[in-house]
Formats: structure tokens, sequence, C-alpha cells
């Protein structure tokens, strides 16, 4: 599947459009506060959103349960609020990302470790970025944009106007961007040595995912990163993105991993096991509304009880 031409915003005016609309123009003049009014505004979103949306609310509470059974009740729950926080900053965020310059966004945040991906980048074989869904993520891809070049994997939306405004955004950052499911277009740009940015923490199911642990439960995940790299000889480059007290934001790339690719399962245990030693500094910013829990092992039970 290809991304197609990016429609013009002037052909999205009808009125089932306006809500939308609406909702970019207060997106937008959030965007024009200062930044801790914006992280403000965007935690009070993020309240607002637990308290509407039970069932996503009550998906970050069992995923808290299964990541940490160490905690009890009493010290979850201010874990799940301020996740629910973060995520409202995220969704702020995201629109930062749309809409802030690349000088605005440069002196909210740095960029550790690029001599390890400028490394990588000189192999040209290609680079696999690989990172997991964080609150951040809109955010730190256009941070690390304006620092190195890099071909964007892309979700389409069911929203034609916020589809559209997206994928404007992410074009402007990338020199390529395509479906996730391109693989076509992935493997070409490989072959070219461009870096590609890759997540696979995200429940797909499918022939190509193994159950691999994560927090100690088995998760559904994909073997994409390991079978790309074998295919390709692509170096696998990790980053981690991480939004600091202080409200700035810091992105720390790692070097190349060594010694991979080795086993799909084996691979994917450690991806897993790198992902969540990321997550644990900073619990509240990974996405847990995300039931990434969500396929069962054959024989097991649906762990959110719908």
């Amino acid at each position: 599947m290809s991304i197609p031409s990016i429609p013009s915003l002037s052909s999205l005016l009808a009125p089932r459009h306006w809500p939308t609309w609406l909702g970019l123009g207060i997106a937008r003049a959030v965007v024009a506060l200062p930044h801790s009014a914006r992280l403000a505004v965007g935690a009070q979103l993020g309240r607002a959103t637990g308290k509407w949306m039970v069932s996503r609310r009550q998906t970050v509470e069992i995923n808290l349960r299964l990541c940490f059974p160490a905690l009890s009740d009493e010290e979850r729950h201010p874990l799940a609020q301020r996740h629910l926080e973060a995520l409202g900053m995220g969704m702020v965020e995201t629109a930062m990302s749309w809409w802030l310059g690349d000088a605005a966004l440069r002196a909210l945040g740095e960029v550790e470790g690029l001599e390890h991906l400028q490394a990588a980048l000189e192999r040209k074989k290609g680079i696999l970025l690989f990172t997991g869904h964080c609150t951040t993520l809109e955010l730190a891809a256009h941070l690390l944009a304006t620092h190195v070049s890099f071909h964007a994997m892309y979700r389409p939306l069911r929203n034609r106007l916020a589809d559209a405004i997206v994928l404007r955004a992410r074009a402007r950052r990338s020199p390529r961007v395509y479906a996730r499911d391109d693989i076509r277009a992935l493997l070409r740009s490989l072959s070219e040595g461009a870096a590609v940015w890759y997540a696979m923490d995200q429940d797909q199911g499918g022939a190509h995912a193994v159950f691999a642990p994560f927090f100690g439960v088995p998760a559904s995940t994909i073997t994409t990163t390991s079978r790309l790299a074998r295919m390709t000889g692509a170096a696998v480059v990790p980053y981690w993105p991480i939004r600091l007290p202080d409200g700035r934001y810091r992105i720390r790339v790692f070097p190349a991993l060594e010694d991979f690719p080795k086993d799909p399962l084996q691979d994917t245990a450690r991806l897993n096991a790198l992902l969540e030693s990321w997550i644990r500094e900073a619990p509240e910013q990974y996405l847990w509304v995300h039931r990434r829990f969500k396929t069962r092992p054959p024989g097991e039970p649906d762990l959110y009880g719908r």
C-alpha cells in the first residue's frame, strides 16, 4: 500500500470536517502558548480524557497491573494518573510537531549520541531506527529529524482532514513517507543506505509474530526488525526520547546493536527487554492505553475482559 497524494486543505472544508477544523484551531492556539502553559493544558486534557474514556483508563490500569505486579493498587493509581497527564501532554506535543519550526524545537531539547547514527550511516547498508510508542513520539521524531534525515513509516487515519495534517507534517520532515505495510518501499530505502524509523511494540498479531516476554508477560511481537536486518544487512540503531522534569526533551541515540540478528525469537525478546529498560526510567511516558497483550497464546484468556 502506498501513501496517496496529500489532498489540499481547501478541499476539506465540507461541514463534516468542521468539528476537526475547530479542534485544530484550538490546538494551534495552545501551541502558541509558552511551553510550560502548553504542558499544563496537556496535563488537564489528559486528566479529562481519563474521566471521559473509561475503557481507555481501564486498559491503562490493566497494563500497569500486569507489568508492575509488585506495586500495590495505591501505588499504581497515581502512576495511571501521571500517565494520563503525559498522554494529554503528548497530544499537545503532537500539535507542536505539526506547527513549530525546527529552530523552536531545537531550543526545547537535545539529542545525545548522534555519532552512533553517523557511524552506522557510513556503512551505507541502511539503518532501522528502533524505538517504541511513547507519549513524546511525534515531537521526538521531529526533533531528531532536525539533526538527521530519515524515512518514515505511516499509518493512514480514517479522518481525512486529520490524515492530511499528519501526512503533511511528516512529509515536511522526512524525504520519503510510506504506509507501514509497504515493505517494498522500506526495502528500497534500506538498499539506498537510508535510515528508516521503525517500532515493533504494538500488538499486530499475524503470521510474523512471536510471543516474547514484555515485563514478564508473553506479548505478541512482530519479528520484522530481525527479519529486515537479516535480509538487508541494515544496522539496528536504538533511540529513546524522554520528557524531562523541567519540560525539556532529551533523545538518546545508542550504538548499533552488536551480534544482531541471531534468531527471530531471541532477537525479539532482546528488543522487548531493551524497551523495558527504557520504560522503567519514566514509566508514565509509555503508551499504556494500547492493549499490548490483546493477542494471547492458545488457551489463555482475554486479559482485557472484552
